[in-house]
């Protein structure tokens, strides 16, 4: 492949069409304008353009039995729709995860109203273009006229539409998120469905990930109190200064936290983690409601 290659690994691989019922073992290689898989005197090729669908850890029933940590990409051929499902240790299968949602989205002129609301008051924002970039959790957007990021771990909702941008109707993303204390609504649309639907994929991935592991953790009021307490003071404070409480008690509910994985200790203070602005963010959708 006399390509840039940005993926290189040995794992399982099965093609919905292939005359066999068991995976197989091979290499997968992926360049920017295509996937190739290799093994077994099996060849299969599937043009990056060619897929609409990504979704990791998602396997047929029928396909139970051989796959675990895994990927699903659903593609069109002339002949119709296909699924590769590739299954590699589990680090591999996020970082080939990763690659895939770059290799789509990163470079992506798209048009956006940022912010189209801002609390429950629609902002008569213009329309804007700018690129995206996806890395570490983060969607980027920047452009002559605007710039600006959404972190994953703090949208609360998000969904597809059709909006007018532009003086024209094109299919969009609309996400609900709080990077600070007050909700915003950032609404992205791309000229291509298929590539959008991929956008949504990314952020239902990251969302779903962080929400995944919440599903578990119980807190109290003081918990959440002294949660809000550090993200509206902003997050590197020290919390005994900022929690009306007596210290010992707040020193004992960070303990908490920190074994909960909701805060994190800094050089510069106390830090929510992802999982912790999530807490926070659904606490401030609550009383927006």
């Amino acid at each position: 492949m006399n390509e840039r290659i940005i993926a290189d690994f040995v794992g399982h691989f099965f093609v919905t069409d292939m005359e066999r019922e068991d995976p197989i073992r091979g290499r997968i290689v992926m360049s920017p304008k295509r996937l190739v898989l290799v093994g077994d005197d099996h060849k299969v090729t599937v043009p990056t353009e060619s897929m609409f669908d990504v979704a990791v850890g998602h396997v047929p029933p029928e396909m139970h039995e051989f796959f675990s940590d895994s990927i699903t990409i659903a593609y069109r051929t002339d002949e119709g729709r296909r699924m590769v499902i590739v299954e590699a240790e589990s680090d591999t299968v996020d970082k080939f995860a990763t690659v895939l949602f770059k290799a789509h989205l990163n470079g992506r002129t798209v048009t956006v109203e940022h912010p189209a609301r801002r609390g429950g008051r629609v902002v008569d924002s213009p329309s804007r273009k700018a690129k995206l970039s996806v890395d570490a959790g983060e969607l980027a957007f920047a452009g002559p006229e605007v710039e600006f990021t959404v972190d994953l771990a703090t949208v609360t909702d998000f969904e597809k539409e059709t909006r007018a941008l532009g003086g024209e109707r094109r299919p969009a993303l609309s996400i609900r998120h709080i990077p600070q204390t007050t909700a915003l609504v950032s609404v992205v649309a791309l000229p291509s469905e298929r590539v959008l639907n991929l956008l949504g994929r990314y952020v239902r991935l990251e969302y779903s990930d962080i929400v995944e592991s919440l599903q578990d953790v119980s807190l109290s009021d003081e918990e959440v109190e002294v949660l809000v307490a550090i993200y509206s003071a902003g997050e590197g404070v020290d919390p005994l200064e900022v929690v009306a409480a007596d210290a010992s008690r707040t020193t004992m509910v960070l303990n908490g936290l920190r074994e909960k994985e909701l805060v994190v200790d800094s050089d510069g203070g106390t830090a929510l983690t992802p999982k912790g602005r999530v807490v926070v963010n659904s606490r401030l959708e609550e009383i927006n409601n």
